[in-house]
């Protein structure tokens, strides 16, 4: 069975309560309260979001988020008591797309979740649709020394393919159409993210972890720039 969204949370009375908001609000959710029941869900079903608490009791969600990953690119929101900047960093790194403290209002994390979920959505089609029709060189984007394949989302560098996540794949192409501007980041939240609830630091990681793929020297980037005090500019030729 798919489900639009899957809770995995060891607080079960808040699990609960997430799923019953969710399912009564239209979209379709199930929850689970630690690592192996997130692991059997996925034995026989499927979803389109994953929100993953980080402590799931003996275990880690961590962990979990890292298997998740070796299999599955769907976006994964971490939420969390743990508001310390390490613990968001190391979150967005392992591959999670946001970082939510609790205690949070469920209406914004619903609209949060519905803008990921639509977003994702429309990337999946858009993707299938390129899939079924040939391959042409109208996808190919060259930056600095690699290239960006835009129909499969992969950076080829060396030729060495490497590919980019979903929220990495999202925020390029939005900066590829916006090239050689100063995009602030409000834009970025509300564009990308869909809402003003994003943390500078969940844009800066993603950033960092696009400039690590495209740029030569990631540390001292010569296509993704920070413009200090406003946000970052692609440079590039047309």
């Amino acid at each position: 069975m798919h489900y639009s969204v899957l809770v995995v949370d060891d607080e079960i009375e808040l699990s609960e309560y997430t799923a019953k908001y969710f399912n009564m609000s239209g979209v379709p959710t199930a929850y689970v309260t630690d690592k192996p029941s997130a692991l059997d869900f996925f034995r026989d079903n499927t979803c389109s979001l994953i929100l993953l608490d980080i402590n799931l009791g003996e275990d880690s969600g961590f962990e979990l988020c890292q298997e998740i990953r070796r299999t599955m690119n769907v976006p994964i929101f971490f939420i969390s008591a743990r508001s310390a900047e390490d613990d968001m960093l190391l979150a967005l790194s392992i591959g999670g797309d946001d970082y939510i403290c609790k205690p949070y209002s469920l209406g914004v994390l619903l609209a949060k979740v519905k803008v990921a979920l639509k977003r994702y959505e429309d990337s999946e089609t858009k993707e299938t649709g390129e899939r079924s029709g040939e391959d042409t060189d109208d996808h190919l984007v060259r930056l600095g020394s690699v290239t960006i394949d835009l129909s499969k989302a992969v950076v080829i560098k060396d030729g060495q393919k490497t590919p980019l996540k979903a929220m990495e794949f999202r925020l390029l192409v939005y900066m590829l159409n916006h090239r050689n501007r100063i995009i602030k980041k409000e834009e970025f939240f509300e564009k990308i993210w869909g809402t003003e609830f994003v943390g500078d630091v969940t844009l800066n990681v993603h950033i960092r972890h696009l400039r690590e793929k495209i740029e030569e020297d990631p540390s001292n980037p010569a296509v993704i720039k920070t413009v200090w005090g406003s946000g970052f500019i692609l440079e590039a030729d047309p």
